[in-house]
């Protein structure tokens, strides 16, 4: 158990501004939640439907999977051409109208993008699990994939 306070100086005093507690932080609120841990950390994801939970954590760990690909598919590499003066004045025009920002192009990293289509698979899965034969296919689906499962590895509690 850790606890610190924080203070900032006002003035020639100090105040107290914050306070660290280790027990709080790793505390759950009431409800269901899937810790997942890999190698260079971990993610909590709180109050979900424990039905979720295989699709949630596939979800999670797909995340990194897609992410790589949508990198490399997306990677900027130059073109085997060089640009022509036409499209080196037409990108000056760009400039000129937008400001210099817009010589820095911004879009969503592969993470962001992959995250929003994580989200949408849950958002479809959320919409076919409303029909309760689809529910009950995914239930049987959960039983049989924990029965497959290796538990050579797991640890006796």
């Amino acid at each position: 158990m850790t606890k610190k306070l924080y203070y900032i100086k006002k003035g020639r005093r100090y105040e107290p501004v914050s306070e660290y507690d280790s027990d709080l932080l790793d505390s759950f609120h009431k409800g269901t939640h899937l810790v997942q841990v890999y190698p260079g950390g971990s993610s909590r994801r709180y109050n979900i439907d424990p039905a979720y939970a295989v699709m949630i954590a596939a979800g999670r760990v797909a995340e990194d999977a897609i992410s790589r690909v949508i990198m490399q598919a997306s990677d900027m590499r130059p073109k085997s051409a060089p640009i022509t003066q036409e499209q080196k004045d037409a990108w000056e025009h760009l400039v000129k109208v937008f400001g210099p920002e817009a010589r820095y192009l911004k879009w969503p990293s592969a993470r962001e993008a992959c995250e929003k289509a994580v989200e949408a698979m849950r958002v479809e899965a959320d919409k076919l699990l409303k029909n309760e034969s689809v529910r009950q296919a995914y239930e049987h689906f959960l039983l049989l994939a924990e029965l497959a499962k290796d538990h050579s590895t797991e640890v006796d509690r």
